[in-house]
This record gives structure tokens, sequence and C-alpha cells, in this order.
């Protein structure tokens, strides 16, 4: 009986992936300029802002806009970005935050004329890691999952076949701003558009381990 209840709520939490509704989202940081329409956001991002805290430059910065929801737990999500960047660091892509010194963010950043996918982790101080693309891309997906205390950041250019850029170390047992982000920190702004943004709740780790055993 254990094994068949367990075995139900696997199959139910394969099937819980779903498209957020944007419309229920907070803004932190909102830009002037936006606008969902079909459960896309379309924003221009505004100038001079970033995410970043201390190592390397010197400096914090916590003002770029980003549209969140709060999940607690363990999930998968996702999203297609695009962007028509210009300025160096121009970038788009998710964000999963705890608060302003513990947060992962992922996506395009365009840095030196080239497009990269890039990755800052943050616990206090941040770091950065890039994997640089031998030529412009239309749109990327980004997808992070979160499972116990890591998140492993994904990317993909057909939603088809993924490959993984990060893993990360993220807090477990405690809620987490999730959402999509864009920063432009030299330039003056640029339009960035994201689509299909979807969360699919995955069943805790360790409570399915403990049904597994008892």
């Amino acid at each position: 009986m254990k094994k068949l209840l367990l075995s139900g709520m696997m199959i139910a939490a394969s099937f819980t992936c779903m498209a957020q509704s944007l419309e229920k989202m907070q803004w932190f940081n909102e830009p002037e300029q936006w606008k969902i329409e079909n459960n896309s956001l379309s924003m221009h991002v505004t100038p001079q802002t970033d995410y970043w805290r201390i190592s390397h430059y010197g400096f914090t910065v916590d003002d770029a806009p980003f549209l969140y929801t709060l999940r607690g737990g363990e999930f998968e999500v996702k999203v297609k970005i695009s962007g028509d960047y210009k300025t160096r660091f121009d970038q788009s892509g998710l964000m999963l935050r705890i608060d302003h010194e513990n947060y992962i963010k992922a996506g395009i950043e365009f840095v030196d004329g080239k497009y990269n996918l890039s990755t800052v982790v943050t616990h206090h101080t941040s770091d950065w890691s890039i994997i640089s693309l031998d030529k412009p891309v239309p749109f990327v997906w980004i997808k992070a999952v979160r499972r116990l205390d890591a998140v492993e950041i994904f990317y993909s250019f057909d939603d088809k076949e993924y490959t993984m850029m990060r893993n990360a170390w993220l807090q477990d047992n405690h809620p987490v701003m999730v959402g999509i982000m864009g920063a432009c920190p030299d330039g003056n702004g640029f339009k960035a558009k994201f689509e299909n943004f979807s969360i699919k709740h995955l069943p805790d780790l360790r409570r399915v381990e403990w049904l597994r055993k008892n």
C-alpha cells in the first residue's frame, strides 16, 4: 500500500509543471516600462542597475528589476529569454534570492561584444562564471533545479537538450524568491523579453526517502 501511495505521489508530481501567472508575481525594483501579454514579460531594463556584492569591484548594488514569486521546498523553474543587448554587462535571466546577501542569477550577459552564458552566485560576496558563445543567439532557455541545499543551472537552445552550466549551494528549508531579472550596469537600458516562465514542484527528497523506508 505504501509503495502504491508513493508511486501515486511521484506520478502526480510529474504533471505539476505549469506556467506561473506573471500577473500574480511581485516586482522588486519595478522598471518604468514593462508589459505582460500572453504570459510573456517585455520590459525596458532600467539603466545603471545590477546585482553584485563587494568582490573584485569593491561595491554593492541591489537595484535591478526582478519579477518574482515566493516558493518553499524543491522545484524546477525555467524561462526562455531574449534581449536587444547593446552595452557591456547587459544581462537577463533567472534569479533565486533568499535576501540581499544570498542569491543566484543566471542567463545571458553581453561582454566585450560577445554573448556569454553567465552565472553569479552570491553568499555575502559575489562570484562570476561565464561560458562564452561563438555567435549571438536569438534566445536561450535557462533552467534551475533546486534540490536540498543545491541549485543546478542549465541552458538550452531548443528546450529539449539541456547542458549544466553551474552547481551552487543555496540554503535549504528556507523560502526563496524566484523569478526573472534584467540588469544594465553600464548602458542606457535595453529591451528584454521573457517567455514560457514555468515552475514545477518537486517532492522533497528527504521525505520521499523516508516514505520509501517506512
